[in-house]
């Protein structure tokens, strides 16, 4: 009974490194030349279908505005450069934005 609760122990702590690396990121992307009310539906569904993705929203000031998409991600599944080409796959290059400037 001991060896099999040490042997637990022992398991979940080697496990338990590789588990926490694995964490939740937001990323602020700005798209350009999406421009017309169809392109943010785009720009949406082509960040959503990048794995690991868990959340997109995206918002466009007007009808004629660039958006801003915020996408939330399990970064052990996705990373910021992958949303990127998401966009720009789609034919709307995104950059990362510049919260300071705003």
């Amino acid at each position: 009974m001991i060896r099999s609760v040490a042997a637990a122990a022992a398991l979940i702590l080697t496990i338990s490194p590789w588990v926490a690396q694995a964490a939740e990121q937001s990323v602020v992307l700005h798209v350009r030349n999406a421009n017309c009310v169809l392109c943010a539906p785009i720009v949406q569904r082509a960040l959503a279908r990048v794995p690991g993705v868990a959340k997109v929203e995206v918002e466009q000031a007007d009808r004629m505005a660039d958006p801003v998409a915020t996408v939330t991600f399990d970064d052990a599944k996705a990373d910021v450069e992958a949303l990127i080409a998401a966009t720009t796959n789609a034919g709307y290059p995104s950059e990362v934005a510049n919260l300071a400037a705003q």
